[in-house]
Parts: structure tokens; sequence; C-alpha cells
């Protein structure tokens, strides 16, 4: 044991005298942790699920939309038709192209007509 003392004290008094040789062998006394990191497996099946549960959300945000700016029709016409159209650029954004569309031009219709048309009445 004293041995083992005795030769490691001798190694680490060779790199002291010689800097160069202490340089040469800490780029190989490196740790490092990479195999204990599971592997990112990216593939096309992790793609695939996610545009579907988007697709899916959208779809729901889209007849949300919908119905907010159908009801903005007879009920806070700039408040619910704003919100429709709001909800409906989400909606198209996640996948509910037509969905979306509907609500923004129905929210659209609606806030006109509240602004413009239902003060004379």
């Amino acid at each position: 044991m004293a041995d083992e003392r005795h030769r490691d004290r001798e190694e680490i008094d060779v790199y002291y005298d010689n800097p160069e040789m202490l340089d040469r062998d800490q780029e190989f006394k490196e740790e490092t942790a990479a195999e204990i990191a599971a592997p990112v497996n990216v593939s096309r099946d992790f793609e695939e699920d996610t545009e579907e549960e988007s697709t899916t959300s959208g779809r729901v945000l889209g007849y949300s939309a919908l119905a907010l700016s159908v009801l903005s029709l007879f009920i806070l016409p700039v408040i619910m038709g704003a919100a429709g159209i709001v909800i409906g650029f989400v909606a198209r954004r996640r996948g509910a192209e037509t969905l979306g569309a509907w609500a923004i031009g129905i929210g659209a219709v609606s806030i006109i007509v509240g602004l413009f048309v239902l003060p004379f009445f």
C-alpha cells in the first residue's frame, strides 16, 4: 500500500517537472457521462402523432370559434365577434382551415353590423 502511494507520488512529481506531459495526459483523463444519457430517437412516427393531435385540437377550437361568432350575431357583437375572430385564427393555424375561416368571416360581419347598422335601429 505504501509502495503504491510512493509510485503515485513519483508520477505526480514527474508531471510537475514537465508541464507538457501534464497537458498531454490531461486530454485523456477527462470524464464524460454520455453513456448515461438515453439516445434521442427522432422518427416520423412521433411527428405524425403530434400532427394528429394538432388537427384534433384545431377542430375543437374551430367549432368553438364558430359558435362564438354565430352567438355574437345576437349577444354582444363586438366582444364575442372579436373573440370568435381571434380563436378562428388560432384554429386555422392548428389545421382547421375551413372552420377558422368561417368563424373569422361571421365574427367580422357581426362586428360590422354591431357597430354600423344596429345603432340606427
